[in-house]
């Protein structure tokens, strides 16, 4: 007879397979009151995925970008803090920035892709370098940015290519440098303001 499998091996057997949800399952259980609807979760590939908190050194980063990005773009954008972004059926992240090309709004639809999305990353940097870099770059965002708050630097991905789910260019922008988005260029800014 074999002994009863250690907590760790009964993990690992439960995940084999999970139930992944669906964006549908998720937003049933935000209607449903399963999940409360500013609840700090997000869904990165069919699980619901627990954010990181928000402090001081996260806040300001976030507040200070989307009123830069506000000003700079106009109209022509809409800049979303910590909105939700819907990525095929499966990811619904809710990024700390994202700037997408203003429209008809979709009633009850958020958007599908974005031009640029930033994230802000403390405890959350290898989630956002790993998992979300790379689902960002599977459904083709053309720039994405980490804030690392650690480092104080700014990581910057572009050139998607949405088949291996991997930028093929990135870049660390120092607090030394002024930043210029690739895909907005009138976005332009020391990135020592970040970390002020």
């Amino acid at each position: 007879m074999s002994a009863s499998p250690t907590s760790a091996e009964t993990t690992a057997l439960l995940l084999e397979s999970p139930r992944r949800l669906s964006v549908e399952d998720y937003h049933r259980m935000i209607q449903a009151g399963i999940l409360e609807e500013d609840e700090r979760v997000e869904l990165l590939e069919g699980v619901i995925v627990a954010m990181s908190p928000q402090n001081d050194p996260h806040a300001w980063p976030v507040e200070w970008l989307n009123r830069l990005f506000v000003r700079l773009l106009g109209d022509e954008y809409r800049i979303r803090p910590q909105l939700p972004l819907t990525l095929g059926d499966r990811n619904e992240p809710e990024p700390d920035l994202a700037v997408v090309r203003a429209g008809p709004r979709t009633k009850g639809r958020h958007p599908q892709t974005a031009l640029l999305v930033i994230e802000v990353a403390g405890d959350s940097l290898r989630k956002d370098l790993k998992v979300k870099g790379a689902l960002y770059a599977r459904f083709g965002i053309p720039e994405y940015w980490i804030v690392n708050l650690g480092a104080e630097v700014v990581d910057v991905m572009t050139d998607p290519e949405p088949e291996a789910a991997a930028y093929r260019r990135t870049r660390t922008v120092t607090k030394e440098e002024t930043l210029t988005c690739e895909v907005l260029p009138l976005v332009s800014f020391p990135v020592r303001q970040l970390f002020a």
